[in-house]
């Protein structure tokens, strides 16, 4: 017992640094998939990881757009130095005014999906310029009238700001010999990959040496979920696996959402299973009524040909003698004095309605004596019933003759009952009794709340349970909470 609490411990910390490992692979694998989307968000807050994460995403500086804002960049530099009025801005801004024309012709944010932010950009020059035109808006914009009119300073911030982070986000994503965009994760994915495989073989050959009946295959199954993790596709259903290493490895407790998915499962299928089986038991029914399964039931010899019996016993009969005796020697006995009480109080109304007890109610002592004989009477009575009751159980001949008048009844009733016009409206009467029940209760079974059967039968579960348990003496009953 010493050496299995570290075995454990062990387990546990393999199970944990697996879990973490799992965990930092998926969210490797979240953030590939939200890195395209969320590209202009990290290009203006966090232009390292941009440096760092385009070229295993196989994306590249627009050369149209970097080319257009290095131009810009040469004019700020160019008025820095010569002044806005100078032969050479002058020559930077028409450069700037073609560049400005071709890039509103040629789309360049097309192939990265971003034609809005085109829209965005010429949306912007044209309410600066106020036209309609968003070629005559750049070409004003980029000109040394309007630059001189309007302030170089104020104009160009205008364009740091508002303009040159929309153009900065453009980008070229390169195409593969496959026709698919580059995409450089696997080289990332392949050692967590490599990892998880190692991993499964290794728990499948040790779970295969546990269990000498599985395949090698079947080891593999049993842990199915690892292989989301081996996947070079659906890598987002990776999510499963993680998940429920950290419930194994006691890093998140996921018990209630397990029964919350199991109750879920099960309140959808059970009313369409509780269907199924009572609608194909009453189906069943039906059919073996229409096939004359009751004519066949009520004549006795037809009846034991086709009936199979299994301990040669009538089990009826059987019943009907356990319920006699139990009636006759327990339930009679305790009943008694009630009967006699229910004979006297008869037996007094009697006396009471007779003419010629009427005519001696005057008599001194009358009403004494005519309790005392009731109570003799109704004694004597049920004392002399239940005795003959007894003697007719005991007695073997009154036993053979009651048994004979029950088959006797029950094959003149069956008799009667084969007769085919009663037979026939019997049969109709189940038939349609059957089909009512089906209408009717059938649909109650859906209409109930399966979740409130659920949280029911969850309840009776978690209930104290009382199991008996032998004393030397008698039996004590002990009250064992239920887990």
């Amino acid at each position: 017992m010493a050496n299995v609490k570290p075995l454990m411990q062990r387990n546990i910390w393999f199970e944990r640094v697996m879990a973490i490992i799992a965990s930092v692979n998926l969210g490797l694998v979240l953030f590939d998939l939200s890195y395209v989307p969320w590209r202009d968000f990290y290009i203006r807050n966090l232009p390292q990881i941009t440096q760092i994460y385009d070229p295993i995403k196989g994306i590249e500086p627009h050369r149209e757009t970097t080319n257009y804002l290095a131009t810009v960049d040469a004019l700020i530099e160019q008025v820095s130095q010569t002044g806005l009025q100078s032969p050479q801005v002058i020559k930077e801004l028409e450069e700037l005014r073609r560049l400005s024309n071709e890039m509103i012709d040629s789309n360049p944010f097309a192939g990265a999906d971003k034609s809005g932010t085109l829209e965005k950009i010429k949306n912007r020059m044209r309410d600066r310029i106020d036209v309609k035109s968003s070629k005559q808006a750049f070409s004003t914009f980029w000109s040394q009238a309007y630059l001189s009119k309007r302030g170089w300073n104020r104009e160009i911030d205008f364009f740091t700001k508002r303009i040159r982070p929309l153009i900065i986000v453009n980008y070229y994503r390169s195409i593969g010999e496959n026709g698919e965009l580059v995409d450089n994760f696997w080289r990332l994915d392949l050692p967590f990959v490599i990892l998880f495989s190692v991993e499964l073989l290794a728990r499948s050959f040790y779970i295969k040496r546990q269990y000498p009946g599985f395949s090698f295959l079947n080891a593999i199954f049993w842990r199915w979920y690892d292989l989301f993790l081996l996947l070079p596709f659906w890598r987002p259903l990776r999510v499963i696996p993680v998940l429920i290493r950290l419930d194994y490895a006691r890093l998140l407790n996921l018990y209630p959402l397990r029964q919350q998915v199991h109750q879920g499962i099960i309140a959808n299928f059970a009313e369409e299973i509780t269907e199924i089986v009572v609608v194909r038991v009453i189906n069943q029914i039906q059919g073996s009524i229409q096939q004359g399964e009751l004519r066949r039931w009520l004549s006795q010899k037809e009846h034991l040909r086709s009936y199979i019996d299994i301990n040669n016993i009538n089990e009826v009969e059987a019943i009907g003698a356990i319920l006699v005796k139990t009636i006759v020697y327990q339930v009679l006995p305790k009943i008694q004095p009630e009967v006699a009480a229910i004979l006297r109080h008869n037996i007094e109304t009697i006396f009471r309605q007779a003419p010629m007890y009427r005519n001696l109610q005057h008599l001194p002592g009358l009403d004494a004596m005519q309790t005392q004989l009731s109570e003799q009477l109704a004694t004597q009575i049920t004392t002399n019933l239940y005795s003959a009751v007894v003697s007719a159980t005991e007695d073997p001949v009154g036993a053979k003759l009651s048994s004979q008048l029950v088959q006797r009844f029950g094959e003149a009733l069956g008799t009667e009952m084969q007769k085919k016009q009663v037979l026939s409206e019997i049969q109709n009467l189940l038939i349609d009794f059957l089909e009512e029940v089906k209408l009717n209760y059938v649909q109650r079974l859906s209409q109930e709340d399966m979740w409130k059967v659920l949280e029911q039968t969850k309840q009776l579960r978690t209930q104290p349970s009382v199991q008996p348990v032998q004393d030397k003496s008698s039996t004590v009953l002990v009250r064992r909470e239920g887990s």
